[in-house]
């Protein structure tokens, strides 16, 4: 299965470019002098290599359970949700479809390939349309009436028009037309949440609404992903979000062994129709806050899948993963260059993440379990754990020697592309790009979640100049800015601080006790 959408010839991904690699490790490896390694700390090496084996043993750890969860649990999961669907009546599929500034060409794949799947359903299905535009709007009921009719007996089309306010309106508009085109929808009734951007399969419902209906204590599913990116997208981008996705599939598996997963992901989610009908769900969606012990309460504006994600979370319900499902995603760059472009998308997905860390730890074990309950806490200690290392090495570059950037340098190439090849268990395709992409994710995204945790406020979509109304001269918001950025530079400055003393390269004078 390939990740993304590659050329054939894609030569970072053929055996020569591995060749190439692996000789120019060698060869860094090779003009090292062996004295650098003695100058440097014995026990301070120890210390990063003792915390970088727990960060391997835990990568490890997801894997195992990854192919655990696909290998043998998740079959007979699939077995049995086979039987239920030949057993059971199929339920009324819903498909709410979410589009802003999307392009034509993407909204026509979408939505076509939404209409698919509901011909394909045996059962009812309702398909509503979430919409700013009237472009779109005469857009999705052309294709509607092309592809499936007016007068389709099983099919029906519901065309909600809003204001460009954001996707949690749309989302509210779309759930509470749920309700009022079902009012009280039956146990086994489906929504399927989708982006206007993720081109389902034409058999989305047959293979995932029976994984759902399995048990009434599943609340919501979501499936695979890869990526499409647009064509004038650098080639960097591809080899990004095939990583990602790669790594994507390993975590998500993990977490469904404890159904639980960590995020039901806007591009595609299933949930039970009561559920998304329930007035407090849509309420969350709509309107979910957050209380920060400095800050004050603010309002959530992008997010909403961590919105539903937390509020099943909350209520005890599972959520599983359906790895043998695959949706496609296109993605359109908000910008040409590479580091900008990674640096909003990380801004937005990891300040979600940490917007609702606390409050999803603050539920505990007890009601969702254990190893859920560490994970989520770990999105916390991984981001200061990444900075470990190459913190080290500076340090030691400047206080020993500058050959440790090279050891450092040594280190990453050879230990992130031994990760990388465990992506082999997941998809058919590395590049020699994914170590270097690895260790820049880990790196640059620790960076940028330390400053999410510290400005948790600064919210803005993608696709749209939409952010949190301010008075940028009141006092408030400027005690609001100079704190975050305050509160930012001395967790930084604490946690070099600590490695330094941690490795012995900085020392306090003779005579000082603590």
């Amino acid at each position: 299965m390939s990740g993304t959408r590659e050329s054939a010839g894609d030569f970072s991904q053929s055996i020569t470019a591995h060749v190439l690699y692996l000789s120019c490790v060698a060869a860094l490896i090779c003009v090292i002098p062996p004295s650098v390694l003695s100058d440097l700390d014995r026990g301070a090496i120890l210390a990063v290599g003792i915390l970088g084996t727990w960060r391997y043993s835990w990568n490890l750890l997801h894997l195992a359970r990854a192919l655990f969860y696909q290998k043998w649990v998740f079959p007979q999961m699939r077995e049995r949700a086979s039987r239920l669907a030949r057993e059971t009546e199929a339920p009324h599929a819903f498909f709410l479809i979410t589009s802003f500034r999307i392009s034509t060409d993407t909204s026509i794949r979408v939505y076509r390939a939404v209409f698919e799947a509901a011909l394909a359903h045996p059962g009812r299905s309702t398909i509503i349309a979430s919409l700013v535009e009237m472009a779109d709007q005469r857009l999705v009921k052309s294709l509607f009436l092309d592809l499936v009719g007016a007068d389709h007996d099983r099919i029906n089309l519901t065309l909600t028009r809003i204001a460009g306010t954001g996707k949690r309106d749309a989302l509210a508009f779309g759930f509470r037309a749920v309700s009022a085109t079902k009012p009280g929808p039956a146990e086994n009734d489906i929504v399927m949440v989708i982006d206007g951007d993720s081109i389902v399969p034409a058999d989305i419902v047959e293979r995932c609404a029976p994984i759902l209906l399995l048990d009434p204590n599943v609340g919501a599913l979501t499936t695979d992903e890869i990526s499409e990116v647009q064509s004038g997208g650098k080639r960097i981008f591809h080899h990004w979000y095939s990583l990602r996705f790669a790594q994507r599939q390993i975590l998500m598996s993990s977490m469904g062994l404890s159904r639980r997963v960590l995020t039901l992901t806007g591009r595609m989610s299933m949930f039970r129709a009561p559920l998304v009908c329930d007035p407090s769900f849509i309420r969350q969606i709509e309107s979910d806050r957050i209380e920060h012990w400095r800050i004050g309460q603010y309002s959530l504006l992008t997010g909403d899948d961590k919105s539903s994600w937390f509020w099943l979370l909350s209520r005890g319900y599972q959520m599983l993963y359906v790895p043998d499902v695959v949706v496609r995603t296109v993605e359109e760059l908000p910008d040409p260059r590479f580091f900008r472009t990674s640096l909003t998308l990380m801004k937005r997905w990891f300040g979600n993440m940490l917007r609702t860390n606390g409050r999803a730890i603050a539920v505990g074990p007890s009601r969702i379990g254990l190893f859920t309950w560490w994970c989520i806490i770990d999105q916390r200690l991984s981001m200061w754990t990444s900075l470990t290392g190459i913190i080290f090495a500076v340090l030691s570059a400047i206080s020993v020697s500058a050959w440790a950037l090279a050891i450092y340098a040594a280190w990453i190439l050879v230990s992130r592309y031994m990760l990388s090849l465990l992506l082999l268990s997941q998809r058919n395709e590395m590049s020699v790009w994914y170590p270097i992409l690895l260790w820049y994710n880990q790196v640059v995204g620790s960076l940028v979640k330390t400053y999410a945790l510290s400005h948790p406020s600064q919210q803005k979509w993608t696709r749209q100049k939409t952010t949190l109304a301010k008075n940028a001269g009141s006092f408030r918001e400027r005690y609001i800015a100079l704190s975050s950025n305050i509160s930012h530079a001395v967790m930084l400055t604490a946690l070099i601080t600590a490695i330094a003393v941690w490795t012995r390269t900085l020392s306090f004078p003779s005579g000082m006790a603590f």
